[in-house]
């Protein structure tokens, strides 16, 4: 993900200065960068306007921190961090120095998870029932010029397991649907890939209710083991059924009355669209001094939602958001 920021950084902003940390024994300046670091000292004596985070996410907040105390605005990989710990610390001081914090979720600049969210929010199958939200790709076959278990995803030390990597799911669907109430989780090791984290994660979120109605009710999966890669979201509602597909970018409806899906919406992303979009909205949010799509309290919450999944998993009760510190049962 460096390597990928690096290379959008340089052609959105050709005439920019670019530096690159790097806590390694290679100090080869990469192809897109000016300068290359080996601490945070010389980073800062740099001192740079904006800043991304992507390294793992054990160590996003230590790398945030003494940044957003210089001032510098930040873009953060998802997810924020590993645990909630710290990140408080981190908004109060993007607060008091007037910084602007994104976090990668990307997927909200998905023209089709636009799209998806649109419809429902003008209530085109009524109101919203039940939720179906799954992901799934084989960890060997994401990258296939490293060793998998080398990499973040395997490895519990560096903030890995499908819960953390995959959390994209946990945010769009707040996004869309509204503040987590509460969650049940089975988080577990199905296959016999060579990690020490959960290739697979069941949960079931439970929404702060709206009104009158009854409160929505979604299922999650989240896996490292899916031969056939698949990211997709069924709204269920009322007067029809909604389906959001993340690879193909449709959007289909099952209307009430009728005996088949329907394509309504399709647009096939690139492969960097949504991070262009993602680097552009974070620039226009510095020029403006406005709020960004994706903010550091969504970050929090997302790991709020995390941790309150793993507390679920391991005492197999329902677990109500931001009551893990007191183990709190509903």
């Amino acid at each position: 993900m460096g390597k990928r920021h690096l290379r959008l950084a340089r052609e959105l902003l050709p005439q920019a200065e670019i530096a690159v940390l790097r806590h390694n024994v290679d100090l080869t300046i990469p192809e897109g960068a000016n300068y290359i670091f080996s601490t945070m000292l010389e980073s800062l004596e740099f001192a740079p306007q904006l800043a991304v985070i992507a390294n793992p996410a054990t160590f996003h907040l230590s790398a945030a921190m003494p940044l957003a105390e210089a001032g510098v605005h930040l873009l953060i990989e998802k997810p924020l961090s590993a645990t909630t710990e710290g990140i408080q610390s981190l908004l109060q001081g993007c607060k008091k120095k007037n910084v602007v914090l994104m976090i990668g979720y990307n997927l909200r600049f998905l023209q089709s998870l636009q799209k998806f969210k649109s419809m429902l929010d003008d209530q085109m199958i009524g109101n919203v029932w039940s939720v179906r939200s799954e992901i799934g790709q084989y960890l060997p076959s994401w990258r296939t010029d490293s060793d998998y278990r080398q990499c973040v995803s395997a490895q519990h030390a560096l903030g890995g397991g499908a819960l953390l990597e995959l959390s994209h799911e946990i945010d769009y669907l707040s996004w869309i649907f509204g503040e987590v109430d509460w969650v049940q989780a089975v988080l577990t090791q199905q296959s016999d890939l060579e990690i020490d984290v959960e290739d697979s994660a069941n949960l079931i979120l439970g929404f702060v209710a709206k009104g009158t109605e009854r409160p929505l009710v979604a299922t999650v999966n989240l896996d490292f083991i899916r031969q056939d890669t698949t990211r997709s979201c069924t709204a269920i509602g009322k007067i029809g059924s909604l389906r959001w597909n993340g690879i193909t970018g449709t959007v289909e409806l099952w209307a009430c009355g009728t005996h088949g899906w329907q394509v309504i919406y399709n647009h096939q992303v690139a492969r960097d669209e949504s991070y262009v979009s993602e680097w552009q909205s974070f620039l226009t949010c510095i020029e403006r001094k406005s709020q960004p799509l994706i903010s550091g309290a969504d970050g929090l919450k997302v790991i709020q939602v995390i941790e309150s999944a793993r507390l679920a998993a391991k005492t197999k009760s329902q677990i109500k958001i931001g009551c893990v510190n007191e183990s709190r049962r509903l």
